[in-house]
């Protein structure tokens, strides 16, 4: 895991001193090594920057950036080929001789033999850029999934990238201007969706797309070269329980027997729930050596999954690690938020996951984290309030739905439960319902929240090529991974493990698992209410389902109890009317209003409130 960053210069004015201090702002990312190229073509000058953490290929053999033989290709890469070693015996058959062992001289390899179509031969997590001097051309690609983030700026006949935003903040060509409809997005869901950012000017890459600069036109390109939705537009696999189980065994054990590739140690998390129990268990099973796992506990009961983690690695004999957090130790992290996540982010589980993070680096370099178990084979409790609210429409007049619906949505910031309502009986589609539900703010109550700033209420996802309504549940999962998992999980992740220096590797998102379940009858993910059906059916095999079935429990903390009390004092002094004048983006009153209607009551619009905070902070830390 690295963290890469350059720019390629139609104006020739980006300086190397430029590129070093960009360079040095990943540093977290790549704590093991570092080096800049600055390369000069006829239409523009390029730099390339990296950061490495040395997973494969500890050697110096490894380093980046990284030339081909011939020096016409040269690469900056972020992420893992895990399936490297089989890539590279083709290779060799077909005459390539390697210098090294690492996965990035295979990419450039298979780069040179296959062109760009290479992409579909990789099984990994991976955001690089490489530069083909010979076509003139350079590519920016990120995996399937968008484990890995890759961001550019393109303005003004120069194209910035970086790992994170952080880095642009080193060049003089980049404006820190707001973009309005991030603004909006990250009010509604907690997190700003690709391809848009914070800033103007600058976008995530796309997961599953590669774009690719043209140094004699200038043109920038993007294309996707791989959509979930492909699959679940294919027709359903016809397949019985056992099949299903078997086969999925099967994937799972590739997939996490993977992700144990490496030249230094590996860890999991365990929470002690579905995903990452099943994870552990398998690797256990084929493993000789005790697997390390890693819990963060709480002493607060609601929160802690310490004591249910501790039973399942009990029970698989791994060699378990756990460590009990204090609330200062929580809390602390909080100033450190908008430095790492570069952009308002509101998920206050990145807490959890960077205590954790930290915990596990202590004594592993990669820790295998089981996210998109919910995603992929519908594991959250809003799958039920979806299902429920299906039935419940199909009863009630559309004039009726109308007019409360009208009504609902004139509720305040502070009546959002009910205004959330009211976009629900209005919602058209299955997207529409689901993302209304993912909503924290309506949309109208954005609009309500936001001073003279562009109003963004499209829906988070494209609905042209979506699954039928007919297979609710597919349909739901299929926006669900195309934009929470991406824009906050995935983003939480990767910002929290990197932020020691730890790389963090999904296993169930390696695309044949996602591939296949996608195709799978909805039936056999959602069954009669009971989610993740499927998996833990197979998980009931590793582990007694007596441990197993219990309430599921998010990666949280008692943020509202801390909001009230000890973080009071920092909730008053960031959203104050002083520090909202200094951007002036929101509404003070509506704000202020909010903000003292929520201390002052016992009502629990803590995620909410947390927005706007989390706003404040960045604002702080990065426009100020």
């Amino acid at each position: 895991m690295c963290g890469i960053t350059g720019f390629i210069d139609f104006n020739k004015k980006c300086t190397s001193q430029h590129l070093i201090n960009a360079t040095k702002t990943l540093s977290h990312r790549g704590p093991d090594d570092s080096d800049v190229v600055m390369l000069e073509s006829k239409n523009a000058l390029l730099g390339l920057g990296h950061r490495r953490l040395a997973i494969l290929d500890i050697s110096s053999l490894g380093h980046q950036p990284m030339y081909s033989d011939d020096n016409q290709v040269v690469i900056v890469l972020n992420g893992e080929i895990y399936n490297f070693k089989e890539i590279r015996n083709t290779l060799e058959d077909k005459g390539y001789s390697f210098k090294s062992n690492s996965d990035t001289e295979v990419i450039i390899k298979a780069y040179q033999h296959y062109g760009i179509a290479c992409l579909e031969k990789f099984i990994g997590m991976f955001a690089f850029v490489l530069y083909d001097a010979t076509k003139q051309e350079i590519f920016l690609v990120r995996d399937r999934a968008g484990v890995k983030p890759l961001y550019y700026y393109f303005a003004d006949g120069c194209l910035l990238f970086a790992s994170e935003l952080k880095a642009f903040h080193q060049y003089n060509i980049f404006k820190k201007e707001i973009e309005p409809k991030a603004v909006s997005l990250y009010l509604s869901y907690g997190y700003i969706k690709e391809p848009y950012s914070i800033f103007k000017n600058t976008h995530k890459l796309s997961p599953g797309h590669y774009a690719t600069l043209n140094l004699v036109t200038q043109q920038l390109q993007l294309t996707q070269y791989w959509n979930v939705l492909d699959y679940y537009n294919k027709p359903t696999i016809k397949i019985n329980e056992r099949e299903a189980k078997e086969h999925l065994e099967k994937l799972l054990t590739s997939a996490f027997e993977y992700r144990m590739v490496s030249d230094v140690p590996v860890g999991v998390f365990l929470s002690g729930g579905y995903d990452s129990s099943l994870v552990t268990a398998i690797l256990q099973k084929n493993s000789m050596n005790k697997i390390k796992t890693f819990t963060i506990g709480f002493q607060e009961e609601k929160y802690n999954e310490a004591l249910y983690a501790k039973q399942v690695a009990n029970y698989l004999g791994t060699d378990h690690n756990e460590y009990y957090c204090s609330a200062k130790e929580a809390q602390e992290i909080i100033a450190t938020l908008p430095y790492y996540y570069d952009e308002p982010f509101g998920d206050s589980s990145a807490i959890p996951t960077i205590l954790v993070s930290r915990f596990a680096r202590q004594q592993v370099t990669v820790a295998l984290s089981a996210d998109a178990g919910d995603e992929i084979f519908a594991g959250y409790s809003r799958y039920d309030q979806m299902m429920k609210i299906k039935r419940i429409k199909k009863y009630i007049p559309s004039t009726l739905e109308k007019a409360g619906s009208s009504i609902l949505q004139q509720l305040p910031v502070n009546g959002s439960r009910y205004a959330k309502l009211g976009e629900i009986l209005s919602a058209a589609t299955d997207v529409d319902i689901s993302n209304t539900l993912s909503r924290h703010f309506t949309i109208r109550q954005v609009s309500a929240l936001l001073n003279n700033t562009e109003k963004f209420s499209e829906s988070l996802i494209e609905i042209d090529n979506i699954p039928s309504d007919s297979d609710f549940i597919n349909t739901v999962l299929a926006a669900d991974y195309k934009t929470y998992l991406v824009g906050d999980i995935l983003t939480k992740v990767d910002r929290a493990t990197m932020s020691v220096g730890l790389e963090g590797r999904e296993p169930f998102l390696d695309h044949r698992i996602v591939e296949w379940a996608a195709q799978l009858p909805s039936a056999l993910k959602y069954n009669n209410g009971n989610k993740k059906y499927l998996l833990k059916e197979l998980a009931h095999q590793y582990i007694p389902k007596a441990i197993m079935d219990r309430p599921k429990m998010g990666f949280g903390i008692p943020l509202n109890k801390w909001m009230k009390g000890e973080l009071r004092p920092l909730v008053l002094e960031t959203i104050s009317r002083k520090n909202l004048q200094k951007h002036g983006l929101f509404n003070e009153d509506k704000i202020i209003n909010f903000r003292d209607s929520y201390l002052a009551s016992s009502t629990n619009d803590t995620s909410k409130l947390w927005l706007i905070l989390m706003f404040q902070l960045w604002w702080h830390e990065w426009m100020e």
